[in-house]
């Protein structure tokens, strides 16, 4: 699908981290008809475009996803109200109702006559059991199913999936499905409970650097693994799977770079020179065991993968929340570091 500059391109979720990074891109690539959708007070987005035409609804109504496609060539849904771990395992009823999103974006979609439909699923779709230990191997595409995802986000993501495969089959509605692996970067959250782990180990190390602190908090035993995916790798990849003719089915879009937690800690620690206690809370929702991105069908589709070296990206992110925090920008300086 070829877009032209002038068409009408939808951003949901564009007050947050993804969103607005890709509002930002679109801008940068010469876009002209931009419209960003988000729940949040625009005064609260992490980054906001005067030239683009800014709306707050919150999209589980079904009118406000009328209005929020209203002219529209192509629909990229990121919105979700959703967090780290730590949120995730708490929160499983609200991760469900963003069900109703895509449900209705899809419905409206359908209705205003999209062309091109975007979803961001996640790996949290794949299955417990493929994820028990943190020598995983890269999670497959086809790993989904039997269906054992995360409970609460990771159910409702596989059904929206399952909602965009059906709305393709039997309405003709182009969508496309992206599963993120652990997307990090600036400008974006780093504190107040909703974090993920390279924005928390940041913060936490920033604040030691500034405040003299010789420790460091950390959920589960820090031998978890992940491979963690640069915002400008996503950006990327999202539109060239966005604008695919071949990539008909949810793919991977992550990293391979596989690292433990406490792997992590020694890189932001290295970035900030300085050497800290940890602590581990081997109680608190640490996620599963190991995750890792198979990138054999984006390769073979896209002739391309995520290639942003950890310790570019996470030099980029601590300088960021770095600067945030001693600017006193930081609202809640949580103590625990987890993962997704």
């Amino acid at each position: 699908m070829a877009l032209s500059f002038d068409d009408r391109i939808v951003v949901c979720g564009a007050g947050g981290f993804i969103g607005g990074h890709l509002m930002g891109d679109l801008v940068r690539q010469g876009y002209r008809n931009l419209r960003g959708i988000d729940a949040k007070p625009v005064g609260q987005w992490f980054q906001r475009l005067p030239n683009a035409e800014n709306l707050v609804l919150d999209l589980r109504d079904r009118t406000n996803c009328q209005i929020a496609v209203r002219g529209a060539a192509a629909v990229y849904n990121l919105a979700a109200d959703m967090g780290g771990m730590g949120f995730i395992e708490h929160n499983r009823a609200l991760c469900m109702l963003n069900v109703l999103i895509n449900t209705h974006l899809l419905m409206a979609s359908l209705e205003a006559g999209v062309e091109r439909f975007f979803f961001s699923s996640s790996a949290c779709v794949y299955g417990h059991d493929k994820q028990a230990h943190p020598g995983v191997e890269g999670l497959k595409e086809a790993d989904a199913y039997p269906a054992t995802p995360e409970d609460g986000y990771g159910w409702e993501k596989l059904f929206s999936e399952r909602m965009c495969r059906h709305f393709t089959e039997d309405f003709g509605l182009t969508t496309r499905v992206t599963r993120y692996h652990n997307v990090y970067g600036p400008h974006g959250t780093y504190d107040g409970g909703r974090e993920k782990a390279p924005a928390a180990i940041c913060r936490k190390v920033a604040i030691a650097k500034l405040t003299g602190t010789d420790a460091i908090d950390i959920w589960g035993t820090g031998d978890q693994t992940r491979s963690f995916t640069y915002i400008s790798d996503c950006l990327y990849g999202t539109q060239a799977i966005m604008s695919s003719e071949v990539v008909t089915f949810p793919i991977n879009l992550g990293s391979t770079e596989q690292v433990t937690i406490n792997q992590l800690v020694d890189l932001v620690e290295e970035i900030a020179d300085v050497r800290l206690k940890r602590h581990y809370n081997p109680r608190a929702p640490k996620g599963v065991s190991g995750r890792n991105s198979d990138n054999t069908l984006i390769r073979q589709f896209l002739l391309w993968e995520p290639s942003v070296l950890l310790r570019v990206g996470m030099e980029q992110t601590y300088r960021w929340i770095y600067d945030q925090i001693a600017s006193g920008k930081s609202r809640e300086p949580a103590r625990s570091v987890g993962c997704d």
